[in-house]
């Protein structure tokens, strides 16, 4: 798509936030790095404080306007303060705002029967235990694998990432992402089908998907033969956007069935639509998990995760107490209830569909404009632009990555950056984007990118 590019503007929004009168921005920055957990970074140089947001954007302290093109890391799902989500989590507050799983609550029950109207109908996956992020769902997942199996090891993949608890981390392969401690044991790392670093030097598709393949040899190599469980992200999220080529994981899950093992769909990112193709990101796939499991989009900025899986395999989960103090909590259940209503009345999929094929027919267009841009990668509204110095020497462009999130925040727009070198630009806004939010973030990349070159 040829086309000329203007200089980058918001679009017109009519919503009109509140006036903030709290405390600025150094304030609070003084604040956090006196009393909160230096772990705990931000971004940019200059750290924006955000107070409020309204579908697809956010403000900051100063009333300045910016496009989430992050969505609180993929969380956002059908936009900023919701005017639905807000109406039914303040009746909710008004009424009960916490209650434990050992006593009934009709939420829960509601919202667990139409998670699983969502799934195949002969794949069983009908039971869902709630948790509160990604990460407790991935270590409960490994958990029902091992207790059904009965075996132990876990198969994920390079530059996969899981989560931050110790077990989590030890399926998570990115050294930025793992500290010098021991980690879970048990855990083998496979190859990714990365096409664009292939890590056995082969191009697709004379390769035959050999990194699909080698899975295989990693079982009867560096396990008894038999496993307890693959598991991996239908798109990588922190790991760069990696999209696998569509027979990658017919492929493994033959592999890992044949060995005993269960197949785990980490839909933490990809699920609720944001492929747009299909509400799951394995149905892309052509293949059906035995457990998926879901956080970020499912409650729309709530903190809210969940483990689907069939009876049988949830059953193993019986013979010992197993307990979540907020899973299940009713102001997430109904967060994430109305967020799934909104999903399926607005009809979100298809516009993310929609949406996304023009954002990335943008960004395609911009790599024909700067030779920085490696590749273009992704679908619906899940995308990532890879940073190199050369496209012959494929050398990761960190440092200008960095510039370029700089230098887009200064312009109104929020994105990320991920993969194990920090190179590539992670562009997942809230599915509610519109096409003129869309013209508006390739005009800024646009404009940034080539003030960089």
């Amino acid at each position: 798509m040829e086309r000329s590019y203007a200089s980058a503007k918001l679009p017109d929004c009519t919503y009109q936030p509140t006036p903030y009168d709290g405390p600025g921005r150094d304030e609070v920055l003084a604040l956090r790095r006196e009393y909160i957990a230096p772990s705990v970074f931000t971004y940019y140089k200059e750290p924006i404080l955000i107070v409020d947001g309204h579908m697809q954007y956010l403000w900051d302290d100063r009333g300045r306007r910016y496009l989430d093109g992050l969505a609180g890391i993929v969380t956002v799902s059908v936009g900023h303060c919701h005017p639905r989500i807000v109406e039914a989590v303040r009746a909710q507050v008004g009424r009960l705002m916490h209650t434990t799983t050992i006593y009934l609550n009709p939420i829960i029950a509601k919202f667990a029967e139409k998670l699983a109207d969502h799934f195949p109908d002969d794949s069983g996956l009908r039971v869902t235990y709630f948790t509160n992020s990604g990460s407790e769902s991935n270590d409960l997942a490994t958990l029902m694998a091992r207790l059904s199996t009965g075996h132990n090891d876990i198969i994920s993949l390079r530059n996969g990432y899981h989560g931050g608890s110790q077990t989590t981390m030890g399926m998570t392969a990115m050294g930025n992402w793992k500290y010098p401690q021991p980690v879970s044991v048990g855990v083998k790392h496979a190859l990714p089908g990365y096409c664009y670093r292939c890590p056995l030097g082969l191009t697709y598709p004379s390769c035959n998907v050999k990194c699909a393949r080698d899975v295989e040899q990693l079982i009867e190599y560096e396990t008894s033969g038999k496993i307890a469980a693959f598991i991996a992200e239908p798109i990588q999220g922190a790991g760069g956007v990696v999209d696998p080529p569509l027979e990658y994981f017919k492929i493994v899950y033959d592999i890992v069935r044949a060995h005993g093992g269960l197949c785990i769909a980490d839909e933490v990112q990809t699920g609720f639509g944001r492929l747009g193709s299909h509400f799951w990101g394995f149905e892309r796939y052509g293949v059906t998990p035995d457990i998926v499991v879901m956080a970020k989009g499912i409650g729309n900025g709530a903190p809210l995760g969940a483990v689907t899986t069939r009876r049988e395999i949830a059953e193993s989960m019986t013979q010992k107490l197993h307990f979540n103090t907020f899973g299940g909590n009713p102001v997430s259940m109904i967060q994430g209830l109305t967020t799934l209503e909104i999903l399926d009345s607005d009809n979100v999929a298809a516009h993310a569909l929609d949406v996304g094929g023009y954002l990335k027919e943008h960004l395609q267009d911009l790599m024909k404009r700067h030779d920085l841009i490696g590749d273009v990668r992704g679908t619906g509204l899940l995308l990532g632009v890879e940073l190199v110095k050369t496209r012959e020497g494929k050398e990761p462009a960190t440092d200008e990555a960095v510039m370029i999130l700089e230098g887009a925040k200064d312009r109104g727009l929020l994105i990320g950056r991920g993969g194990v070198y920090g190179n590539t630009l992670r562009i997942k806004p809230p599915m509610c984007i519109t096409r003129a939010d869309v013209d508006f973030l390739a005009d800024c990349l646009d404009k940034v990118i080539g003030a960089i070159r």
